[in-house]
């Protein structure tokens, strides 16, 4: 359903549950393909297999690259197919993923389960919540993406401290398994939710919103634009350095001091800033727009890295952990509208794959490059502080990108 104004909150939420439920389902049980769902059993992993730091980081590099690549061809399916019945397909995979982890017995298949669970879950069952509150709604674009990705908070919330106590009570392939039977419950649920769901190919007119200069942007067309390369550092970076941060919390809880259980046990305060920050950045968007906010939106990032650097105490992580909440709330709204913004809805699942498959590389090169780094003997700590100066840089390069581009959007808004 494709709002037209800009109704209040609650009447927003009542006119639409149906639809924003099924993309919070989405990005919920896309947290079994998340790295920080993945890394609760990294320990664990690495003792079965025999695995450094290095060694694991390489695994998961190759497995989500290559899960990258696939999500260039996968990710643009969400413009020719239903999102009730590519959704069921993709939940289905990801169950079948899960089983895998648990069952695998060799550390040579360990890269083909990375690529399962990572296509799957991180890239196309989220990318398919994200296409879908992008296409069907317009004025009202960021309090949907807002709501509908509250199931990322969710899942970074509750699925590591409550598996991380269970791993004290049951084996680590025991609760893969138990993730593949969330997954199908997932199924039906998602299949009455979208019961009345509307194919791309059937949508009026009306309901496709153009892009700079007017125009309905194919892919090819938005990558031989200036401004796609431009945001390229800002793709990358979050999903590198957060997924690297998470893909080592075993490790880094080691380094400061502290018990895994008591790393965890932070999350929900990273969790509630990140719904605050989510929920602010999409009512700004709508107030705003995308060509203000983007440029701004990961500086947290740069205090959140330095925090983590220095940090001697619980209290100091705290710290950082709101920073990083910051950024992953507006990231959770900002970048997904952004593309709508800036080069229209109608191939916005094409658009939207490239620039997955750019974060879901990010993703990949994030935890190799850390865990060989920590192999060579650069501790975190001092990896953070380049953290820090990476997304100083990313941010100037959107501030360049949108201020060369956003007189021809707004000279068609």
């Amino acid at each position: 359903m494709t709002a037209t104004a800009r109704p209040g909150l609650f009447a927003f939420l009542s006119q639409n549950s149906r639809w924003l439920a099924a993309g919070g389902l989405l990005t919920l049980l896309s947290s079994f393909g998340q790295t920080f769902f993945i890394s609760i059993f990294a320990a664990q992993i690495q003792a079965d297999f025999g695995l450094s730091h290095g060694s694991w980081g390489a695994i998961y590099s190759v497995g989500t690259t290559a899960s990258a690549v696939v999500m260039i061809w996968a990710g643009g399916l969400t413009d020719q197919w239903r999102a009730r019945s590519l959704g069921v397909v993709v939940l289905a995979m990801l169950a079948a993923s899960c089983l895998a982890m648990a069952v695998n017995p060799y550390a040579a298949f360990l890269p083909a389960v990375i690529f399962a669970l990572r296509l799957t879950g991180q890239g196309m069952t989220s990318h398919i919540a994200i296409v879908a509150m992008s296409r069907w709604f317009v004025a009202t674009r960021g309090k949907a993406l807002a709501v509908a990705t509250l199931g990322f908070s969710l899942g970074e919330a509750v699925l590591p401290l409550a598996f991380v106590s269970l791993l004290t009570i049951f084996h680590w392939r025991s609760l893969w398994v138990a993730a593949a039977i969330v997954a199908l419950i997932g199924i039906p649920i998602l299949m009455a939710l979208l019961r009345t769901e509307r194919t791309p190919q059937s949508m009026a007119k009306e309901n496709q919103s153009t892009g700079m200069a007017g125009a309905h942007w194919t892919r090819r067309k938005t990558l031989s634009h200036p401004l796609f390369w431009f945001m390229v550092p800002a793709l990358l970076g979050p999903s590198a350095f957060n997924t690297a941060f998470f893909f080592h919390q075993v490790y880094f809880a080691e380094i400061k001091g502290m018990s895994h259980l008591a790393l965890v046990s932070l999350f929900p305060i990273y969790t509630v800033m990140g719904i605050a920050a989510m929920v602010a950045s999409g009512v700004a968007l709508d107030r705003f727009g995308t060509a203000r906010l983007m440029p701004l939106y990961q500086l947290p990032l740069i205090f959140a890295f330095l925090m983590f650097a220095a940090s001697g105490s619980v209290w100091h992580l705290a710290i950082g952990f709101v920073f990083l909440a910051l950024t992953t709330g507006a990231n959770s709204t900002l970048p997904n509208a952004f593309w709508a913004e800036f080069y229209g809805t109608r191939h916005i699942g094409s658009i939207k794959a490239m620039a997955a498959a750019v974060m879901v590389f990010g993703s990949a090169i994030g935890p190799g490059l850390t865990g060989v780094l920590i192999d060579l003997g650069v501790d975190l700590n001092t990896q953070y502080v380049g953290v820090a100066a990476y997304f100083l840089f990313a941010s100037f390069m959107m501030w360049i990108g949108i201020r060369r581009a956003r007189s021809s959007l707004a000279a068609f808004a």
